[in-house]
């Protein structure tokens, strides 16, 4: 079950890595930037220009995607079986109102929406955390780090 913290993770930081399986058996990762949680049981993203996970998924549809809040350095890990949602289907136009909500006209884009639905979600931290160092610490941390890159 997605829990408020991983729904947390994903609302404010949605680009997620998602992991599919080559039909040849090999693993492929590949950033998606358009993530819902749209229940407890129910992720999905956009697919706008993913023609290799689309291919992959169909050919075996099961997939892992990782979130990471990196201010936090916290973040979550979902598995699931994938569902491909076809832009001309009735469920399409079902769902794909909450991507126009949330991406405005970047939803105009997305030609499927890929359902996973969840069998799997695992909360993970960075080893700070085993030492007693708290989220206001790694946040700290973080944001001096990131001004530094990003002044």
């Amino acid at each position: 079950m997605i829990t408020f913290e991983a729904a947390r993770i994903i609302a404010e930081f949605p680009l997620g890595v998602i992991a599919s399986i080559t039909p040849d058996g090999r693993p492929a990762a590949s950033p998606k930037g358009t993530f819902l949680v749209l229940d407890d049981m129910t992720l999905a993203y956009g697919d706008i220009r993913s023609p290799g996970t689309r291919h992959n998924l169909m050919k075996t549809a099961m997939a892992e995607v990782v979130f990471v809040d990196p201010f936090r350095r916290k973040g979550v890990r979902i598995t699931g079986s994938t569902e491909i949602v076809e832009i001309r289907s009735a469920r399409f136009n079902q769902f794909h109102p909450r991507w126009i909500e949330a991406w405005g006209d970047l939803a105009k884009r997305i030609t499927a929406l890929v359902m996973i639905h969840v069998d799997g979600v695992k909360m993970l931290s960075t080893p700070p955390y085993d030492d007693g160092a708290t989220e206001a610490d790694m946040i700290e941390l973080y944001k001096a780090k990131y001004a530094e890159i990003y002044p």
